[in-house]
């Protein structure tokens, strides 16, 4: 016969894996900036993943099997908006069939609704090629947009999660403080290339030169998403002999023949970005991909 206190420890032990758990808040980021963000300011209260890489154009996007997964049971989608998303996550929504996580809910947050959009056509017409009606949907190229939409999303997961709403702020009062800082510094560093004209590959960095006052002359697509063709590539060259420039600037997913191309006719260096975390060795995270990203503009200088 079982001896009575085993049989005590046996039902504790038992008791213990049937306790109730607080799972952490499953949150689905379409880009791996506003992942990286969602861990700053939500801890161990949240799990994290990311809907994309650094490596990938975030437009163009296959809404496969284990996203739909991911969907399915996320509590929060945290994306840029703008309709950067809008070739597949309206498609993730649909088929997910989770209630938390449609448009007007307060698990849908969408970065964008932070920030002032720049670039805002007064039109939309197709033939103009991938532009979005409500502006620019690259805000993460300017960290002063980070900074407003932490403050949205800091609110937001306090809203979705209210019993842990002061850890939330908390969060969010201690990243605020490290992030006006660490812009400060930046802009400091940055100074020199105020006024540095260049060449873009896609119209990906509108607000990057707006942050470090950097000009934009030329872009390698004849529209925004077609890639660059031999004629509008020679176009550009005859224009950087009018106008020269410091670099061609592109994201590390842009096809980068094109901006090889001309680097190697109009002498000037290619200046890969990492335009999100994870798109260097040294971007691992929101601090260090701005690091990266100002110290790289700065080496088209030397």
């Amino acid at each position: 016969m079982m001896n009575k206190s085993i049989k005590t420890l046996l039902v504790l032990a038992f008791g213990a894996f049937a306790l109730p758990s607080f799972a952490a808040l499953n949150i689905l980021a379409c880009e791996p900036e506003w992942g990286a963000l969602a861990q700053e300011l939500g801890g161990d209260k949240v799990s994290v993943y990311n809907a994309t890489n650094a490596f990938q154009d975030p437009h163009h996007v296959q809404a496969k099997p284990s996203l739909l997964a991911r969907a399915r049971n996320a509590d929060m989608v945290v994306c840029t908006g703008s309709q950067l998303e809008i070739g597949w996550l309206p498609i993730l929504q649909q088929q997910a069939g989770n209630p938390k996580i449609q448009a007007g809910q307060p698990g849908y947050f969408e970065a964008a609704q932070s920030v002032r959009m720049l670039e805002v056509p007064s039109s939309v017409d197709r033939s103009l090629g991938d532009v979005h009606p409500g502006g620019n949907p690259h805000i993460q190229t300017d960290p002063r947009n980070i900074g407003l939409a932490a403050a949205a999303l800091s609110q937001r997961l306090a809203e979705v999660d209210p019993a842990n709403a002061a850890y939330y702020q908390g969060n969010y009062k201690a990243f605020a403080e490290r992030w006006k800082a660490a812009i400060l510094n930046w802009e400091k560093h940055a100074a020199p290339l105020k006024g540095m004209n260049i060449v873009v590959h896609h119209k990906a960095f509108v607000y990057l030169e707006n942050w470090l006052g950097l000009r934009e002359v030329a872009a390698l697509e004849p529209k925004p998403g077609v890639e660059p063709t031999g004629a509008h590539l020679s176009e550009v060259l005859a224009q950087l002999q009018r106008q020269p420039v410091k670099a061609i600037i592109r994201s590390v997913y842009n096809d980068g023949r094109g901006s090889e191309w001309l680097a190697e006719r109009a002498k000037i260096p290619v200046v890969v970005l990492p335009f999100t975390v994870g798109g260097s060795e040294r971007a691992k995270d929101l601090f260090g991909l701005y690091d990266d990203t100002v110290q790289r503009l700065l080496s088209a200088l030397k």
